[in-house]
């Protein structure tokens, strides 16, 4: 399942809207064939892995990262030709929670006389495809923050420079990010005070769609975002200027109105399933500390990703990821879960998410669980 988990990591900016998918056959304690979920609309995991079979698969076991489609979508039902196949044995790690799936490619397996074991390696899955899972399920996109910052926290020094706090090795990995995110989001103040271009510089991916939080339509028309390739949104309220707004639509600026009961203020958590039913499914989300605490504070971010620099800034002025009043005492502090971590160049990273009051079960998560009856030893083993 590990191997499997590994090779859906491969589909990772190319699969979307759907989920990145890995599959393993294992025949006499022998991998005879893998694949992967390379791209949209083309072959899933299954498909590839038999393909790749060195060996006829009937009495094989295949492991796979996500429960089996049985439906017709772009490609037939891979429950079907697992069937065919002989497959004597699926071991899974979610159940898919889309509603076209949600449990029947499991059922026919069982119907057909294949043995099922689900959720081996599930929390590990699951935070493979947080993106499709957070928009299967709760219809808006999966928001991951990232910042870069000084060992001591801070993202610019006091006067507002902050080139380059980070690696260049972070930097490439920020762009890799970028690509594998349907879309960037910014506050108006920093298109206004850097004017980025908010692309994606790896060929390999397209650019991302950017979203620009902008209640009261403060950014220039001149911008250059709005002169890249690419999808532009902005998040405005009822309260900015018509005539802006008609100016930006007929540069082909998609504007979402979502007012918040401050006036000229974004509702960020209503915006965010406008979004959604756009079609965007996951955000990096980029801005400035504002827009990062109204985002917190919103209870949009799911997870953030900290880019740590071996550096000491100081100063008691110098930003932080966050501004706003923050916590006065620890029981208000937003607790986070499930944190890993690595190096960039020569950065320390790490990655944790926002702990949130659990719900049975999580999304596409299920406990370890057989359909027929099998030793303690087999069912629990995959887990261990």
């Amino acid at each position: 399942m590990a191997r499997a988990l590994q090779l859906a990591l491969r589909g990772a900016g190319h699969t979307r809207p759907n989920p990145m998918v890995g599959a393993v056959l294992v025949k006499d304690g022998r991998i005879i064939g893998e694949g992967w979920h390379k791209q949209y609309g083309g072959p899933h995991a299954e498909v590839n892995a038999f393909a790749r079979a060195t060996e006829d698969p009937e009495g094989a076991t295949l492991y796979v990262s996500l429960e089996p489609c049985s439906h017709y979508g772009k490609t037939p039902p891979c429950a079907d030709l697992i069937i065919r196949k002989k497959v004597a044995r699926v071991v899974a790690a979610l159940e898919d929670p889309n509603p076209l799936v949600s449990g029947r490619g499991f059922r026919k397996l069982r119907a057909n006389g294949i043995r099922v074991t689900v959720g081996v390696l599930a929390e590990e899955a699951r935070h493979i495809n947080d993106v499709f899972l957070t928009y299967v399920t709760r219809k808006r996109p999966f928001v991951l923050y990232k910042a870069a910052m000084s060992l001591d926290g801070k993202i610019a020094c006091h006067t507002g420079e902050s080139q380059w706090i980070s690696s260049e090795k972070s930097r490439e990995e920020v762009q890799r990010l970028r690509g594998i995110l349907s879309g960037i989001m910014v506050g108006a103040g920093t298109v206004i005070a850097d004017n980025p271009r908010l692309t994606c510089r790896m060929e390999e991916y397209e650019n991302p769609a950017r979203i620009i939080v902008d209640g009261k339509l403060r950014v220039p028309l001149e911008s250059r975002i709005f002169h890249e390739p690419g999808r532009n949104i902005i998040l405005t309220t009822s309260e900015a200027s018509p005539e802006k707004k008609k100016a930006l639509e007929n540069l082909g600026v998609e504007l979402i109105e979502a007012d918040s009961e401050e006036p000229g203020k974004v509702d960020l958590k209503s915006a965010m399933l406008a979004l959604g039913i756009k079609g965007i499914d996951g955000i990096l989300l980029e801005g400035g500390p504002t827009l990062a605490a109204s985002a917190l504070e919103a209870g949009i971010i799911d997870a953030v990703r900290f880019y740590i620099a071996q550096k000491i800034i100081g100063g008691r002025e110098a930003p932080s990821p966050f501004a706003g009043t923050g916590a006065a005492h620890m029981n208000e502090v937003v607790p986070l879960t499930d944190a890993v971590y690595g190096t960039s160049g020569d950065d320390l990273w790490i990655q944790a998410y926002i702990q949130r009051e659990k719900k049975e079960p999580e999304a596409g998560e299920q406990k370890v669980e057989e359909a027929q009856t099998e030793s303690h030893e087999e069912t629990n083993g995959g887990n261990s």
